[in-house]
Parts: structure tokens; C-alpha cells; sequence
């Protein structure tokens, strides 16, 4: 018969055993839904990082009394995180005798979600940050990307100044970094931050960090940037400390130094990047126009906005046109990796559909006025002027059923630029010169050809001129100018032109991305494609309040848009520049207004077009145009009192029609029909002010 002496001691063997731990794969399944990084968890645990990694490959198990505040820990973890498939359960915590210099408070307690009938507060240093409650119904979400295992945290973190660095998704790294270069060097062994490359031709995004003024202080950097230049061409002197702590740890900056965007890099070592962006806040780094209200956000809502940029766009690497840019780049790399015949050996070659790696010159008519290949030639045969619409009906041809008409309503096209990028045919070769050639409307190129015979309705701007009057002779136009000349059923002769032999649609990958990013962004502030005309104007009257941070994203693919399509011409810059010399964008493949001009092109061709089918289906005429704005008088404040539908009650093809994706429109704004007459009778365009109704009586226009 068992003696109650036995039993005792049977439980007593109980209770001295040491603690059960889940198996090591549970282990790191627990710590990474609770968002915490190795190194994090053996600070907390007075251990090193090594000791983590072999306690969650099974390698090694941990002793008390770090055994007991570990289970601490995971227990807390598995009950707020439980494996899919089952429930939930409180957790339990032992007992457990604290060495000295390892304090249960300090340790297993400050990582553990505590889950009482009120959430307590998360030490903001290691809070996981949920995602923002949806103010819609759900949308069917295309499915995510797997995310890459070299950069587990994502593209991009936002540092304060105690060493907090807010990722993606909420997370929260530790960043001890005191110095630049200790900031540096944490980044590319530590982080886990970057992001993989766009097409598998390209490069990895090198991983962001930006710094709040707290943070850059912290680091040595001064709080502003003085100088009386230009805010891009500001940057710390050369003598700066912590310019030659830079230099001193053998780090290089780029030749734009170290401003808002500074890039730290070394030589690539093989395949592998060394190198860090960072974007200093207080600097301006975040443009309030493409960034609105961003830099005062705090630093986890940043991370977020950026965050998302960086996932459906880019990781910004400047400005958003810079980021623009550069997203060209990163679809169509230059090279690709070949394998030489003769040796066996990879090497770099061109990459088909590319801009390739060296630097094109213009065509004299494709370039600017100071550009070195006019003021070399002495080019005097005129320059292209494919630019958006700036133009005002002539007030004496406004009816007087017009005039009794009691609103003024402004329709804007959605991202127009990236609209017309899409299927855009562009050259990739430098250009050949032909005179006498017969026009060809699949040829990119420019052509000088005379459009003065073409008539056009007075009530609509001409098609062939930015401010919308009549061509007064031969001048340079892009082709899809000229092929709309055709399309109207004219002749044209050109007399000389400039053509590229190698041709591609370069921009479509381009187009997809950000058109995605468009939609998406547009759709997680409630406005969709399946929504009617009526909710969709409604929709869109307070998408903008939905959600801030998402709003700012929305502004700032917008930007990237109309910014990345700029810089495909980017103008010299600073007091010191003298007409002639070689400005430094024009040592980029990227540097081509041709391509730029074939976008403007087509985006005032689409306008006009729509312009023209309107005035057939509904027999009205627009008052304005500005860019991709429209105003059209109206009987009632909404486009749908004058926008045409079929008897179905669908949109009628060829027109405006009202819809969330690039080269539908939207509403701009309503005023009354006086205030707009008014504004035209000052020679003011209505369309520049009808969304703030605002007259401004000096545009500069």
C-alpha cells in the first residue's frame, strides 16, 4: 500500500523540476507575433543575442534563473497569441527567484502583453501598434507579397530621440545608436530594414531612416539647416563633426553631401549593398505639398504613411519626384546580368526596353534654350512646346443661355499624366534626322509641320498649343500632336523631323505600379470602382477626412506622378549656372524631355478629345482648362446634371465619366456661374480657383 510519505515526496520531485519550455519553434513563433527582435529579448534577459538564437533552434536551453522569466514570458505571449486553430487561454506564470542583475520586472514583465478587462498601456518602446480600425466595409484585398526573410522589418523606421525606431505594421525596434555612423553601422547588421528589388534585373532598396529633431539632435546634427539658398542645395558644411566622423569611419557621402536626404555608403562588397538613406525631418525632408501634415505626425503614424508609400511605390529615396524617377529606374534597370561566351563568366549588358546607363543628348528642338547641344549649334529652328492646357474662353463667346446658367462646375482628371503614360510608345535610341519625311504616327519622335490650316471650333481651345490659340505657322510638334491633326482628318506634311529608330512602351511597368498604388490607396479611404456615380461624388466629398495617414500617401502618389514626369526635364539649378555648361541631371539616362513631351502630349490630345465628344453628346463648351482641370457651366452644382448617359443609365464612352482610376474625373469644385464670367472678365482662369473660389487677381499666369 502506497505510504502518504511516498506521495509527498512523489510531489514534491513535482515542484522541483524545472520548467517546461514549448518546443524552439514555438518559441520564435511567439516572439515574432509579439514583434520583438532577437536582440531585444536578450537585453531584457541580461544575455546575449547568440544565446536567444540557439534557445529558438534548439541548440541550447536557457537556466534559471533566466529559465524561469523566460517561461514568464512565453506563457504571457501564448495566451494573447495563441497557434492558429486554438483558443486563447490566460496565462500562468511560476514563481521564480530573481538573481541579482536580472530582475523579473525588468525583464520577462516588460515584454509579456498583459491582457486585464481594461488593456494596460505597452512601454511605447516595445508596443505593436495595431492597424487603424477600418471607417468602410471591407474591400476584397488583393493578396500580399511574401514578405522577404532578409528584411524582416520591413523597408523603413522612424527614430526618436530615446532610441525607439517605429517600423511597418506597428513594430517597434530598439536602435542604440548615439553617432551617424553607430546609426549606420545598427542599420545594415542589425535592422533587418530594406527592401527587395522591383524586377529581378534591379537592385534592393536600401533601407530608410528618418529622423525626428529629437533624434537628430541626439545624434549631433543641428536642428535646421541655415543658408540662404535654395532648401534642396542646403547641407552641413565639410567641417561639420559629424561630417568627419562620417569620412573618418571610412563611409562616403554622395556628392549632394549631407542634406534632408543623405545617402552614407560604402564600395558594394560582392552582391552586397552598403548603404543607408536618411531623411532628416526637421530639415524639410517631407515636402509639405507632396507630404501634407506628415512631419507633424507622430513618429509611428510616419512610419505608417511611409511605410505604405514604400510598399505600394517606392522606399523614398528623396523627394517624391526624385522617387518618381527613380521608380523608372528600378522597373527598367539599365543592365542585366549575361553569360559571356567566350569566358563563361556573368557581365553586365543592357537590359531590352531600358534607357540603358549613358547619358542622351536632345534633339536642338527637343532641348532647352541653354542646353549645350542649342548653344553649341547656334540653334535658331524653334523649340517644342508640348505643355498642359492654360486657357480661357474669350468671354464674347460666351452665349447668353450660357451666361443664365446658375453654376460653375470643375471636373478634374485623376492623375492624367500617369493616365496618358499608359501603352505610351517612346524612343529609346538617340534620335536620326530626316527632312521631307512622310509622317508616320508609330514613330516617336518630333516633327516641324504646319497646323495653322486646321480649323477648330472658338468655343475650344486649339489641340496644338498650350494656351489653346490657333498655330500662327510651322512649328515643333511630338507625334501624338500631329496624329491627332490626322485623326481630325487633316493633311500633314512635315518638313524636317527628329525620329528614334528603337522604340518601347518604357513607362508601362511604371504606369501599372503606381496606377495600383492609386486605386489601392484611393479604395482604403472608401472610394472604389464598384461604387455609382452618386456614391462615388460622395465618397470622394470626405475620402480625405477617412483616414489622415492614408490621405497623405494618396497626395503624395500623386506627386510622384506629375514630380517623376518633371524630372524627366529637369532645368539647371542655382544663381551660379551659366547658359552652355553641362548641369549635373543631364549625366542621368533619365534626363530626356522627349519622353516628357510624348506625356503632355498625350494627356492634352486625351483632354481635348473628351472636350470634343462632350461639345457632340451634350452640345456644351467649357468655360476653362487648366492642366487636367475642366470647367463646364452647368444647370445644377454636380456633374451629373450635365455629364452624358445613356438611356441605361451608364456613362456615355468617349466623354468625361465620373470613377476612381487614372483619366476618369472627379470633382473639382462648384461656384456660380457670375463668379466665374467675373474671373474671365479679368483675363483670371476659373479653373485655377474653383476648388477654393478664391479670386486671386495676380496669377502670374
Amino acid at each position: 500500500m502506497l505510504s502518504e510519505e511516498e506521495l509527498f515526496a512523489s510531489v514534491d520531485a513535482l515542484l522541483n523540476e524545472e520548467p517546461h519550455l514549448p518546443p524552439p519553434a514555438e518559441r520564435a513563433r511567439l516572439r515574432e507575433a509579439a514583434g520583438i527582435t532577437q536582440a531585444r529579448l536578450a537585453t531584457a534577459l541580461k544575455t546575449t543575442t547568440q544565446s536567444v538564437k540557439n534557445w529558438e533552434n534548439g541548440r541550447s536551453e536557457p537556466k534559471s534563473p533566466r529559465l524561469d522569466a523566460y517561461q514568464r514570458l512565453l506563457n504571457g505571449w501564448a495566451a494573447k497569441y495563441p497557434a492558429p486553430g486554438t483558443a486563447p487561454v490566460a496565462a500562468t506564470v511560476p514563481a521564480a527567484t530573481a538573481e541579482p542583475g536580472v530582475s523579473r520586472a525588468e525583464t520577462a514583465d516588460a515584454l509579456v502583453p498583459q491582457a486585464p478587462a481594461v488593456p494596460a498601456e505597452t512601454p511605447a518602446r516595445l508596443a505593436i501598434r495595431p492597424a487603424a480600425a477600418s471607417r468602410r466595409p471591407a474591400a476584397k484585398k488583393a493578396a500580399q507579397p511574401v514578405a522577404d526573410p532578409r528584411f524582416p522589418h520591413g523597408p523603413l523606421v522612424v527614430l526618436d530621440g530615446d532610441g525607439c525606431a517605429y517600423g511597418v505594421d506597428g513594430i517597434v525596434l530598439d536602435c542604440p545608436a548615439s553617432t551617424v555612423v553607430e546609426l549606420v553601422e545598427w542599420t545594415l547588421h542589425e535592422s533587418g530594414l530594406g527592401a527587395p528589388k522591383l524586377n529581378r534585373h534591379g537592385k534592393d532598396s536600401d533601407p530608410l531612416i528618418v529622423l525626428t529633431v529629437a533624434a537628430a539632435v541626439k545624434l549631433g546634427l543641428p536642428e535646421r539647416l541655415e543658408g540662404h539658398e535654395q532648401r534642396r542645395s542646403l547641407r552641413l558644411p565639410e567641417d561639420h563633426p559629424v561630417v568627419k566622423q562620417v569620412v573618418k569611419a571610412k563611409w562616403r557621402l554622395t556628392q549632394r553631401g549631407f542634406g534632408p536626404w543623405a545617402r552614407i555608403y560604402r564600395k558594394a562588397q560582392g552582391r552586397e549593398r552598403q548603404c543607408v538613406q536618411l531623411a532628416v525631418l526637421s530639415w524639410d525632408a517631407l515636402d509639405e505639398r507632396a507630404w501634407p501634415g506628415v512631419a507633424e505626425m507622430e513618429p509611428a503614424d510616419i512610419a505608417r504613411v511611409l511605410g505604405v508609400y514604400a510598399t505600394r511605390v517606392i522606399t523614398p529615396r528623396g523627394s517624391t519626384a526624385v522617387s518618381g524617377l527613380e521608380l523608372m529606374t528600378a522597373l527598367r534597370p539599365p543592365t542585366r546580368a549575361v553569360r559571356d561566351e567566350a569566358t563563361g563568366n556573368w557581365v553586365s549588358a543592357y537590359n531590352p526596353g531600358s534607357l540603358g546607363t549613358e547619358p542622351m543628348d536632345p534633339a536642338p528642338p527637343e532641348a532647352t534654350a541653354e542646353h549645350p547641344v542649342v548653344v553649341d549649334s547656334g540653334w535658331t529652328g524653334g523649340f517644342l512646346n508640348e505643355e498642359a492646357y492654360q486657357w480661357v474662353r474669350p468671354v464674347d463667346l460666351l452665349s447668353d443661355e450660357e451666361c443664365t446658367l446658375p453654376f460653375a462646375v470643375g471636373l478634374d482628371l485623376n492623375t492624367a499624366f500617369l493616365a496618358a503614360a499608359a501603352r505610351l510608345v517612346v524612343g529609346l535610341s538617340a534620335p536620326d534626322h530626316f527632312m521631307g519625311p512622310k509622317f508616320n504616327p508609330k514613330i516617336p519622335g518630333s516633327w516641324l509641320v504646319d497646323l495653322s490650316h486646321i480649323e477648330v471650333d472658338p468655343r475650344l481651345p486649339s489641340p496644338f498649343t498650350p494656351d489653346g490659340t490657333r498655330p500662327t505657322g510651322p512649328a515643333w510638334y511630338q507625334t501624338h500632336t500631329v496624329a491627332y491633326a490626322q485623326e481630325l482628318g487633316y493633311n500633314v506634311a512635315p518638313i524636317e523631323a527628329y525620329l528614334r529608330r528603337e522604340t518601347g512602351a518604357y513607362l508601362d511597368p511604371w504606369h501599372d505600379r503606381l496606377k495600383s498604388a492609386y486605386v489601392d490607396t484611393l479604395a482604403d479611404l472608401g472610394v472604389t470602382k464598384e461604387l455609382a456615380d452618386v456614391e462615388f461624388l460622395a465618397a470622394m466629398e470626405r475620402h480625405k477626412d477617412t483616414d489622415l495617414a492614408m490621405a497623405a500617401v494618396l497626395a503624395a502618389i500623386k506627386a510622384t506622378v506629375k514630380g517623376g514626369i518633371g524630372k524627366l526635364r529637369e532645368r539647371p539649378q542655382g544663381k551660379k549656372y551659366k547658359e552652355g555648361e553641362r548641369w549635373p541631371a543631364l549625366q542621368r539616362p533619365t534626363w530626356r524631355p522627349d519622353i516628357r513631351a510624348a506625356v503632355i502630349s498625350k494627356a492634352r490630345i486625351n483632354m481635348h478629345r473628351k472636350m470634343r465628344n462632350m461639345a457632340t453628346m451634350t452640345g456644351l463648351f467649357p468655360l476653362a482648362v487648366l492642366s487636367d482641370c475642366v470647367v463646364y457651366p452647368s444647370p445644377g452644382a454636380s456633374p451629373l446634371d450635365f455629364l452624358p448617359y445613356a438611356a441605361s443609365g451608364k456613362p456615355q464612352p468617349g466623354a468625361f465619366r465620373l470613377g476612381p482610376t487614372p483619366g476618369l474625373a472627379k470633382l473639382e469644385g462648384v461656384q456660380s456661374m457670375l463668379w466665374a464670367v467675373d474671373l474671365m472678365e479679368q483675363g483670371h482662369n476659373p479653373a485655377r480657383h474653383i476648388k477654393g473660389g478664391d479670386a486671386i487677381l495676380d496669377e502670374g499666369e
